[in-house]
């Protein structure tokens, strides 16, 4: 970081978070001039993948797509060297991002922020600080841009007796950077969700015996994670420009070169839905999901998809009572689908066991282990993969106050809501990098950041070169936007069932559907809104 940014208080940009959106939201910023600073909690760059260091993380959007399309010779110049990317992979490449824009010289690591007050006077957001060596400090900034991620705020259970346990115990989104040591040990994870489910066969061929507590059974598609085609990656990187336009159109934003999808499901027969599902099975991956168009919005289409995947984990089990608890009784793919390589075998193995928490329920940790309604399990290690307070939890995690001193967690006390997931209504020049009512995680993440960093770029040059100090969603926009995000959301079969996408794996939370389904419609309205003034905004 220079001397001379280091020494400022007043900027005319302060952005939260140094993953994919704060780097690539510095970048741009920087480059119209402006005086910008971005506060990382973290020692690095990296955000989610700084921090989600489990074993087996990596990401489930193949690596082509995974990636910054803002510089072609970024594109050009990195190589990736597997479909599905490790998180080591990922986070050597936003450092390589960083070195190569020269970032680090205007984000200031291990800072917490604290609190963001709006100065009706000042027009100016003035912001709360907190380091471990300096204490609390306060800066001020025209514009104040949240870019913590959708998955940053981790959910640890409050599981009574936590604080008397001997042993040890991580959260998969909080590994430690220096690894965990677990041979020879008795190692119980608590969740069945992606990081799980990535994790667990790896966890199994280390620890003596593992102990898998599952509530809820969840879909998985093997990845068939391999080295890159060489000649695939030749192809992208002849055209990745039609690549990624092909992919914009897509409903996630991704997988638009896969070929073989169906409209629908309903009109094969049993042999032609076994041939087509077993297809997009060897394909692998989330591309699963759109291998029939109405997966997602036909229960009697997505009820072919839920007996050939049931079957599938009934294959790969060899014992068809634990079968039977791996096997989901929801929707397919109403919670995220997940992509696993090897998980369903790994119960296979004689050092694995399977406890259904549902029917024999966590009552406490022991100073020793866990013990559930039916028994006790003796554990040196616990480890949480329990997921997030997805979408809200990290925006809901720093004091933030519009208007008259509303404070945003007052505001979306009944659920989020928000202005095409960029602004909420009563918070002037806040901006939400893939907030709730945004596609976020129902979209390509990546490009999903790309297009909001660009949309919030503009727009600030926008109100510069007219020379005005504010926007604010209007509250008309805000609720009916609120409303078609949950029209577009009932027309699918998604909230159907409890998911993070629902905010239903937080006690007490609220239950709303938060992204915004449909990539392309969305960006379709977010050009329409800038072609006409900004509408649904008040600019001042």
């Amino acid at each position: 970081m220079s001397s001379t940014n280091q020494d400022r208080t007043h900027f005319d940009v302060v952005v939260v978070g140094a993953g994919f959106a704060g780097c690539y939201m510095l970048h741009r910023l920087r480059s119209m001039g402006l005086a910008v600073r971005v506060f990382e909690i973290g020692a690095g760059v990296g955000g989610t993948w700084y921090w989600n260091r489990y074993p087996g993380a990596r990401c489930d959007i193949e690596s082509m797509e995974y990636s910054y399309q803002f510089s072609e010779d970024l594109q050009q110049e990195w190589d990736w060297s597997q479909r599905y990317a490790s998180q080591p992979e990922i986070l050597a490449y936003l450092n390589h991002v960083a070195d190569r824009f020269d970032l680090r010289r205007d984000i200031q690591f291990e800072t917490r922020v604290t609190r963001a007050y709006f100065d009706e006077s000042t027009r100016r957001w003035n912001i709360g600080l907190h380091t471990e060596s300096d204490g609390d400090k306060s800066i001020s900034a025209q514009f104040y841009i949240m870019a913590t991620g959708c998955l940053s705020s981790t959910n640890t259970p409050d599981f009574p007796g936590l604080d008397e346990y001997k042993g040890d115990w991580y959260h998969t989104g909080r590994w430690p950077h220096e690894g965990v040591d677990l041979s020879g040990k008795r190692v119980g994870v608590i969740g069945t969700g992606s990081s799980a489910i990535q994790s667990i066969p790896l966890i199994a061929v280390e620890a003596q015996h593992l102990t898998v507590f599952q509530r809820t059974p969840n879909y998985s598609i093997p990845a068939h994670n391999a080295p890159i085609d060489p000649d695939l990656k030749a192809r992208v990187k002849a055209d990745y420009r039609g690549f990624r336009a092909r992919n914009s159109r897509m409903p996630f934003g991704a997988f638009a070169d896969v070929e073989g999808r169906e409209e629908t499901a309903l009109v094969a027969s049993e042999a032609e839905l076994e041939e087509h599902y077993d297809h997009w099975w060897k394909i692998g991956g989330l591309t699963f999901l759109a291998s029939y168009g109405d997966l997602l919005f036909d229960e009697n289409a997505n009820a072919t998809a839920v007996k050939y995947v049931r079957q599938k984990i009934m294959d790969a089990v060899d014992d068809p009572a634990v079968a039977s608890i791996l096997i989901p009784d929801q929707i397919f793919g109403c919670k995220r689908l997940c992509v696993d390589s090897g998980y369903f075998e790994t119960f296979n193995r004689p050092n694995v066991d399977l406890v259904d928490i549902k029917k024999a329920p966590i009552q406490e940790i022991t100073p020793k282990g866990l013990r559930t309604s039916d028994a006790e399990y003796p554990l040196d290690v616990i480890v949480f993969a329990t997921g997030f307070d997805a979408m809200t939890g990290a925006l809901l995690g720093v004091d933030i106050r519009g208007r008259n001193g509303q404070t945003l967690r007052d505001k979306w006390r009944e659920g989020p809501r928000t202005y095409l997931g960029l602004g909420t209504a009563g918070f002037p020049n806040l901006f939400t990098i893939t907030g709730p009512g945004s596609p976020s995680v129902l979209a390509n993440m990546v490009p999903a950041i790309e297009q909001h960093v660009n949309w919030i770029a503009d727009c600030i040059e926008y109100l510069r070169i007219a020379g005005l100090r504010e926007i604010e969603a209007t509250i008309d926009a805000e609720d009916a936007w609120v409303e078609h995000v949950n029209e577009i959301a009932d027309m699918t079969l998604f909230p159907s069932c409890n998911s993070w996408y629902l905010g239903a794996n937080i006690p007490g939370k609220p239950r709303v559907f938060m992204p915004y389904i449909g990539f392309p419609t969305y960006v379709d309205k977010c050009e329409e809104v800038v072609a006409k003034n900004y509408e649904g905004f008040s600019l001042r």
